[in-house]
């Protein structure tokens, strides 16, 4: 992927000379391998440190929410969906953008790589299809499409949605690919099997709020979890306040979220919390035959009122 790193540093120390940006939002390598980091560089020594990789997995319209600059943003398919959002939700304007659009491949899920391998990981090679891993005394050859994350082994927008400059052909949208098999399984348990299924799911969680961090939708000033005055949710690891922090998260997701995985990312216990996500999304998609972030011109569907709208128990 040297050449999108090389077009993706170009376009941006030209935005940069130019005056036309203040700055640019996007990857450097990580201190580890398969973590790649967000990086504001703002002189043309700093974007020689952007990258772009497999590894690029973190969601950076996190980094424009409020901002007042002019912004260089290096995006992929999800994360331009996102930002469609931020500039609809006026948490950033469009004339602020220059949005360097990345067609994406997917990327790689580093939790199943570590799986594979007892030995320490010191590098990880992207080579076109295949994934290289190497250690102490060892080296492997994966197949890529068997270890991408999961939101993106199922993506159907890999192209960025909206773009001031592509840096590469648009990469072929997948096709037959059955989104949701996860959440009808889990529609078509009892209630008593739902409740059981998602308290063994949440067990592990720390509440942490490290996928309400990483999640570019959650910029509200003060979260719900947070208030005091009144205090909505417990603040203990009891069950139910668990259990109620997330369902209530995913809920100020629903209309909005792209499935860009970063929630998931980032949980250090590995709790697959788009599980209530997906959910959303797949009623949105049935109800509304609405998919977030693809349009400036609509807003989300929970956002507005339409006569038609499939609410006949209000009538």
């Amino acid at each position: 992927m040297e050449e999108y790193s090389e077009k993706i540093r170009e376009i941006s120390k030209q935005l940069l000379a130019e005056g036309r940006v203040e700055m640019i939002i996007g990857f450097a390598r990580g201190s580890v391998p398969m973590m790649n980091e967000p990086l504001i560089a703002v002189t043309a020594e700093e974007v020689e440190k952007l990258v772009w990789d497999s590894n690029c997995g973190i969601n950076l319209t996190n980094y424009l929410t409020g901002r007042r600059e002019k912004i260089g943003i290096v995006a992929k398919g999800c994360d331009s969906r996102n930002i469609v959002t931020h500039i609809i939700e006026n948490k950033i304007r469009r004339d602020q953008l220059f949005i360097i659009g990345v067609p994406c491949r997917g990327m790689i899920d580093r939790r199943k790589i570590i799986a594979m391998f007892d030995m320490e990981i010191h590098e990880v090679v992207e080579d076109k299809d295949q994934i290289v891993v190497k250690g102490a005394g060892f080296e492997k050859t994966l197949n890529k499409k068997d270890v991408l994350q999961g939101n993106c082994a199922i993506c159907l927008h890999r192209n960025p949605v909206i773009h001031d400059a592509l840096i590469g052909d648009r990469v072929e949208e997948q096709k037959d690919v059955d989104r949701y098999v996860d959440v009808r399984r889990i529609e078509a348990l009892s209630p008593e099997e739902k409740g059981r299924h998602f308290e063994n799911l949440l067990k592990p969680c720390l509440r942490c709020y490290a996928c309400r961090n990483a999640c570019p939708l959650c910029y509200c000033p003060t979260c719900f979890v947070d208030e005091h005055r009144p205090q909505w949710v417990g603040k203990s690891q009891d069950p139910a306040d668990v259990a109620t922090f997330h369902f209530l998260r995913a809920f100020h997701c629903a209309g909005r979220c792209t499935d860009c995985g970063a929630c998931e990312r980032a949980c250090p216990v590995g709790i697959e919390v788009r599980q209530f996500t997906k959910k959303l999304e797949k009623d949105c998609l049935e109800l509304f035959t609405w998919e977030a972030g693809m349009s400036l011109d609509e807003r989300p569907p929970l956002d507005v009122y339409r006569p038609e709208d499939p609410d006949g128990f209000i009538r």
